[in-house]
C-alpha cells in the first residue's frame, strides 16, 4: 500500500485526476453545463412544469398537514395499537369541527375588524403623517427633518403606486382571478384525499423508494431520506407551532389592553412569523401606527405587550419547539432570506430555508462519500497515519472522553 501511495505520478494524475482544485473546477463546469442543456431543451420541460404547477398546491397543503398529523397517528398506532385509518378519520373530524368553529366564530370577528381597518386606514395614515409633521417642527429635530419628510413622501408614493398597480392588475386579469379561484377550489377538494393516503401509507414510502437503489447504497440512501424527512418535519412543525403561539400571545395581549383591530393584528403577526427574524417586526409596523393614533397611553401598552411576547417567544417557545434541529447559524438564515427574497420574492422567503436544509444534507453526504472514495484526500489519511492516530481511532477517543 505504501508503494502505491509513493509511486511517481504522471502529469495527468498530478494536475487533473488527483488535484483537488481541478476536480472542484471540473464539477462546477459540469454543473453549469447541465443548466445550459436544460435551458436549451426548455420546450421539452415546459409541459412537465405545467403538470408540476397543477399538482403542487394540493400536494404542498397535504405535506404540511401530514407533518402536523403524522406524529399523532404514529404515536397511537405504536402505543395503543389504534388502526391508522381510525386515527386519521378521527383527526379529520376534529379538523372539520375546528373549521366550522373558525368560520362561525373567528372569521366574522376578523372580517369586521379588517373591513373597518381598510375603511379607516387612509384617515389613520393621514393623522399619523400630520402628527409626524408637527413633531418635525420641533427645533431639536431640524437636522433630521428633511430625511424624515422624504421618507414619508416616498412611503406615500410607494403605497399609492402599489395599490394602483394591484387594482389595475386585478381589473385587467379577470381570467387569472378565475383561474386562481379554481385552483384554490381544486386544492381544497383534492388535498384531503392526498393527505389521507399519505397518513395511511406514508411510512412505507421510504422502503419502497430505497428498493430502486443499488444494494450497496440502500442503507446510506435510506438514511439520507430519513435525514431529509427529519429536517423538513422539524422546520414545518416548529414554524407552525411557534407562529400559532405568537398569534395567541398577541391576541391575548392586544385584547387585554384594548387595541383596536387587535385580533386581526394578532392573526397577521402569526402568519408573518413564518418569516424568521423579520416577520414579527413587519407585522408590528401597522400596530405602531394605530397605537400612535389611539388616545391615551396605547403606544406604551403596545410596546409592553411586544416586549413580553418577544421575551416569552425567545426564551421559552422557540427553544422548546425549534431547538437547534435545523443547525443553521442566524447569520446564514438572515443572508439566505435576503438573497432568496431578492431572487424569488415571497416564494423564496417561504421555501428558501427548507430547500437550503435539504440541499445541505445532500451535498454534505455526497461530499463525505467522495472524500472516502476519492484519492484526492489521500494526503489527509497519510497525515493521520504519520501521527499514529487514524480518523476512526480519533473518533473512538473523543467518544470515550465524552
Amino acid at each position: 500500500m505504501e508503494k502505491k501511495r509513493h509511486k511517481r505520478q504522471t502529469v495527468f494524475e498530478k494536475w487533473f485526476l488527483n488535484n483537488r482544485f481541478s476536480v472542484i473546477l471540473f464539477n462546477i463546469l459540469l454543473f453549469f453545463l447541465i443548466i445550459w442543456v436544460f435551458n436549451k431543451i426548455s420546450f421539452v420541460l415546459n409541459p412537465a412544469w405545467v403538470f408540476f404547477s397543477a399538482i403542487f398546491p394540493p400536494l404542498l397543503l397535504a405535506i404540511i398537514q401530514f407533518y402536523i398529523m403524522n406524529p399523532v397517528v404514529d404515536f397511537l398506532e405504536k402505543k395503543f395499537k389504534v388502526p391508522r385509518a381510525l386515527t386519521i378519520v378521527g383527526l379529520f373530524i376534529i379538523v372539520v369541527v375546528a373549521l366550522i368553529w373558525i368560520i362561525n366564530t373567528l372569521i366574522p370577528i376578523v372580517q369586521g375588524q379588517i373591513n373597518s381597518l381598510i375603511k379607516n386606514w387612509p384617515h389613520i395614515w393621514d393623522d399619523a403623517v400630520n402628527v409626524t409633521q408637527k413633531a418635525l417642527k420641533d427645533p431639536r429635530l431640524h437636522s433630521v427633518k428633511g430625511n424624515l419628510q422624504s421618507m414619508i413622501d416616498n412611503t406615500e408614493n410607494t403605497m399609492f403606486k402599489s395599490w394602483q398597480n394591484t387594482f389595475n392588475t386585478a381589473i385587467g386579469n379577470i381570467s387569472s382571478a378565475v383561474s386562481i379561484v379554481t385552483m384554490i377550489g381544486m386544492t381544497l377538494l383534492t388535498a384531503p384525499f392526498i393527505l389521507f393516503f399519505m397518513l395511511k401509507d406514508g411510512h412505507q414510502l421510504r422502503p419502497y423508494i430505497t428498493k430502486f437503489v443499488p444494494q450497496r447504497w440502500q442503507e446510506s440512501f435510506s438514511q439520507l431520506l430519513h435525514d431529509i424527512n427529519y429536517a423538513l418535519a422539524s422546520y414545518i412543525r416548529g414554524q407552525i407551532t411557534v407562529a400559532f403561539w405568537v398569534g395567541v400571545m398577541f391576541a391575548i395581549g392586544y385584547n387585554v389592553i384594548g387595541l383596536p383591530y387587535g385580533t386581526a393584528f394578532a392573526i397577521l403577526a402569526g402568519f408573518m412569523n413564518l418569516i424568521p427574524y423579520f416577520g414579527t417586526f413587519i407585522a408590528f409596523i401597522p400596530v405602531l401606527v394605530v397605537a400612535v393614533m389611539t388616545p391615551g397611553s396605547m403606544i406604551i401598552k403596545v410596546l409592553v405587550v411586544f416586549a413580553i411576547e418577544q421575551t416569552i417567544e425567545s426564551r421559552f417557545v422557540s427553544p422548546l419547539v425549534m431547538g437547534s434541529k435545523m443547525e443553521m447559524h442566524p447569520i446564514t438564515t438572515i443572508l439566505l432570506l435576503i438573497g432568496a427574497s431578492s431572487v424569488w420574492g415571497l416564494w423564496g422567503v417561504i421555501f428558501g430555508i427548507p430547500i437550503y436544509a435539504v440541499l445541505k444534507i445532500i451535498v454534505s453526504r455526497v461530499y463525505n462519500y467522495y472524500r472516502r472514495e476519492s484519492e484526492v484526500f489521500d494526503d489527509i489519511a497519510t497525515a493521520s497515519s504519520t501521527t499514529g492516530e487514524s480518523e476512526v481511532d480519533k473518533n473512538l477517543t473523543d467518544n470515550t472522553k465524552k
